[in-house]
């Protein structure tokens, strides 16, 4: 009876947590939505990106850097964009290296 109680606890477990897993192509979905909406609010024209860094899930964000030369001042602009899972929104910053 015990053995039985164990093997079930341990299957239902297994289960549990590849039910939250996400497929591939869900992370893919999300990252592409996450890049599309950042560049978009960005107003950049070919800004360079970085892989998305992903938060837990507590905090429900995604981040990514862009960055672009500016044509007026030929200066690179660096943007830090929040993208936000569950409402799909992005809050966008300008940032500076520290000694640059």
């Amino acid at each position: 009876m015990l053995k039985t109680i164990t093997v079930t606890t341990v299957g239902a477990l297994c289960l549990a947590s590849t039910v939250h897993a996400s497929s591939d192509s869900a992370w893919n979905a999300l990252f592409a939505k996450a890049n599309g909406t950042c560049i978009g609010q960005s107003r950049m024209v070919s800004p360079e990106a970085t892989a998305p860094v992903l938060f837990d899930d507590a905090t429900g964000k995604v981040a990514i850097l862009l960055r672009e030369k500016s044509a007026k001042t030929r200066k690179m602009v660096n943007l830090i964009c929040l993208y936000d899972k569950k409402s799909g929104k992005a809050s966008i910053a300008e940032y500076e290296w520290l000694g640059q």
